[in-house]
């Protein structure tokens, strides 16, 4: 009889474990138990208010853990514990947003809510630590560990061996790694390529090799393989079709660990389309309910700080028309998200002239085309305000990449490999390269390299919290030595 015809089996899927469920279980436990507890030492018996403070933040934590991937990750424990952080606080950002929206923040005790926020957060990191403490001890002493096979000599290979060696929970020991027919081509050198690369790529040691790849098979029998990892460059990936039917007959685990960080990664994400494997190298992070949330935090405080900042934009304005000739603002055409065109407003600072040779000279220190006014304005980056319009008008962003001007931009782009990566997200008024300094003139290209690899890492790593964190950090470097 023949079978059925059945859609295809979703080739991805989360791989989860007791260990990790019951981790979550028992979060979720600690959390409503110490909240349960505070509640009635605060408030008393457990009422409807706070019958949904405690839904609301249950879901609040399976959102915000799921994102920081806190289940699924296997970091050390001070990543663990940021991570954990990171979450935790996004939860109560999240609670108080919901209070403000419904005005029922005075319903709740702050004091009580303030102890849950701390002693949660530390409730939690003993919970994790000392699961995974338990997890190594069990898989040390109960489960025999599986022998592993990594084909390739690599530095992913090296890395591959180098992770699972000091991660005793995975329950796996590499016996060896197998040298491939041919040597691996090297990698290009170039900055923007080992910024891909995970921080520890450069620190790792040489590869154990047992044998070459030829003798693969008796190698499996010769130490009882388990699993076999292929970790290899994309253009020896021939090399896993003509032995992956002969590693089917020895009953072993095959995976595949493609060697991408040779290539300019931008937001690369693994997925599926239809049940089909889609590994995503380069694409926007803003997809979705993050570009949602991302417009909202733009137009809420672009909002706020325009409504806040009102009387001093009229007085920089009065100033601007008493100290020199023409108009108050300057505008300039940028390229934008995807590279699309807009006009940049600003503070004028520079008395009115014409380019010459219609070419556009990046400002300097002591240029003597800045106005008086100008020259604090740019100091104080003062000049920048406008932009808050663009903002308003979903041209720009609050913190993004700085946008520069469109001539720039073509002259950077045939000198730094893939510099209009950089297009992939919203330009900002102020960005990651410019709270670590990289800001003002580039007098070599090596500064705009430098300024394009804060832009890509910014896409790469783009979050809510990233966000709010490199607007506080622009607070204090708005006055620094490379504003003029």
């Amino acid at each position: 009889m023949a079978l059925l015809s059945r859609p295809p089996r979703s080739i991805l899927k989360r791989r989860s474990s007791i260990s990790t469920a019951a981790q979550a279980v028992f979060d979720a436990a600690a959390v409503m138990g110490l909240a349960y507890y505070l509640i009635r030492q605060h408030v008393g018996p457990l009422n409807a208010d706070y019958t949904v403070l405690l839904l609301l933040l249950l879901g609040g934590m399976a959102v915000a853990y799921d994102q920081f991937g806190l289940y699924r990750s296997n970091s050390n424990r001070t990543r663990k514990a940021l991570n954990l952080f990171k979450a935790w606080t996004l939860v109560f950002a999240f609670l108080l947003l919901v209070g403000f929206a419904a005005k029922q923040t005075d319903v709740y005790s702050r004091l009580m809510v303030g102890k849950l926020y701390v002693l949660g957060f530390f409730v939690q990191i003993v919970l994790h630590m000392g699961f995974r403490e338990l997890q190594i001890r069990f898989m040390r002493r109960a489960v025999e560990p599986d022998s592993v096979l990594i084909v390739g000599t690599g530095r992913l290979a090296r890395y591959l061996q180098n992770k699972i060696s000091n991660n005793p929970w995975l329950g796996q020991r590499v016996i060896g790694c197998l040298a491939l027919p041919h040597s691996e081509p090297g990698r290009p050198d170039g900055a923007m390529n080992r910024m891909q690369e995970p921080s520890d790529f450069g620190s790792l040691q040489e590869s154990s090799v047992i044998g070459p790849f030829e003798e693969m098979l008796k190698i499996i029998d010769q130490h009882d393989i388990d699993t076999v990892y292929f970790a290899i460059p994309l253009d020896a990936s021939d090399l896993i079709e003509g032995m992956y039917f002969n590693l089917l007959d020895k009953h072993v685990a095959v995976h595949w660990v493609p060697d991408i960080y040779s290539m300019l990664l931008v937001n690369h994400s693994v997925r599926e389309i239809a049940g089909l494997p889609v590994l995503t190298l380069s694409e926007t992070p803003l997809t979705g309910t993050r570009r949602l949330f991302k417009a909202c935090e733009d137009f809420v405080l672009s909002a706020l700080i325009l409504l806040a900042v009102s009387p001093l934009l009229l007085i920089i304005a009065v100033a601007i028309k008493l100290d020199s000739r023409g108009p108050v603002f300057f505008k300039q055409a940028r390229n934008g998200w995807s590279g699309k065109t807009f006009s940049i407003w600003k503070f004028r600072s520079m008395y009115v002239h014409a380019s010459a040779g219609g070419q556009i000279k990046q400002a300097s220190r002591d240029d003597p085309r800045v106005t008086r006014v100008g020259a604090i304005l740019r100091r104080t980056s003062l000049d920048e305000l406008p932009q808050l319009i663009n903002v308003l008008r979903g041209e720009m962003s609050l913190v993004g990449p700085r946008p520069h001007a469109v001539q720039h931009d073509m002259e950077y782009s045939q000198r730094i490999n893939s510099y209009f990566a950089r297009h992939n997200i919203k330009p900002g008024i102020t960005g990651l390269a410019q709270v670590r300094g990289l800001r003002g003139e580039t007098t070599d290209i090596e500064q705009m390299q430098h300024r394009v690899e804060a832009d890509i890492e910014y896409i790469n790593n783009w979050s809510l919290w990233l966000d709010f964190t490199i607007l506080l950090r622009t607070l204090g470097a708005l006055t620094g030595r490379n504003a003029y």
